[in-house]
């Protein structure tokens, strides 16, 4: 049974200002597939769509959830992550004045992952240790990699089937944006997770990338089948590998 996302013709804005123009693209069982644009191109517009943060004005948003095929459309953001869909915003968005341990137990809001909190809690802090020390930390006193750490042990702790990850290098060092880039492939094959990720750096998100999309002005431009064919586009080249 599977777990996947589909997008087809969706439009979406904010009041009169419409960000995506006709937006397809599919991630598929077991995918790692990454959504590529400079800020501003309707990345994280998507994403909250997706979620149920953002309305479509048009268009379709489809989950299969253990092979069940799913209309998101008109779902509330609680209704999806009951589903099994988290999503890693981006910038973080924790509760400053929160510990960490609390921020992540908010993590476990659907019901089938509170009975899982004790299991989940562990594995969060066998991935990430440094958190577990400083597990009773307020998270707004934390480095950005240290919050960032805080950000996907949080959607992990609702024993997610499809992640979404939104702009996971933004505020980072260099080092930290390759080990953060690296330890969600190491998640996603641990947990047999569907995983799209919105990225702007091209270099470290072709590593865990199965394949991917360039995303243009709010549409879609570039379908890469693989990373050799998005290492091979020109516009790739051009604004993401300075040739």
């Amino acid at each position: 049974m599977g777990n996947s996302i589909t997008v087809k013709d969706v439009e979406a804005g904010y009041g009169s200002v419409r960000v995506l123009h006709g937006v397809s693209l599919t991630v598929n069982d077991g995918e790692t597939v990454v959504m590529l644009g400079s800020n501003g191109n309707g990345k994280s517009t998507l994403i909250k769509c997706i979620t149920g943060l953002v309305e479509p004005s048009a268009g379709e948003i489809t989950a299969e959830i253990n092979g069940e095929s799913i209309n998101l459309i008109g779902k509330t953001p609680e209704e999806i992550v009951d589903l099994g869909i988290a999503m890693v915003p981006e910038g973080r968005r924790l509760f400053p004045a929160l510990t960490v341990e609390e921020n992540l137990t908010l993590g476990a809001y659907r019901p089938e992952a509170r009975a899982k909190i004790d299991e989940n809690m562990k594995f969060v802090f066998e991935t990430f240790p440094r958190l577990e020390e400083r597990r009773k930390q307020l998270a707004g006193s934390m480095s950005g990699g240290e919050q960032q750490m805080v950000a996907v042990a949080r959607a992990l702790m609702s024993d997610p089937k499809i992640l979404l990850v939104d702009e996971p290098s933004v505020g980072l060092a260099p080092i930290l944006v390759s080990q953060m880039i690296a330890k969600i492939k190491e998640l996603k094959d641990i947990k047999n997770l569907t995983v799209l990720m919105a990225e702007q750096n091209f270099n470290q998100a072709i590593k865990i990338a199965d394949r991917g999309y360039i995303i243009v002005h709010g549409q879609i431009e570039f379908e890469g089948e693989d990373t050799a064919a998005l290492e091979n586009n020109d516009m790739i080249k051009q604004y993401y590998l300075g040739v």
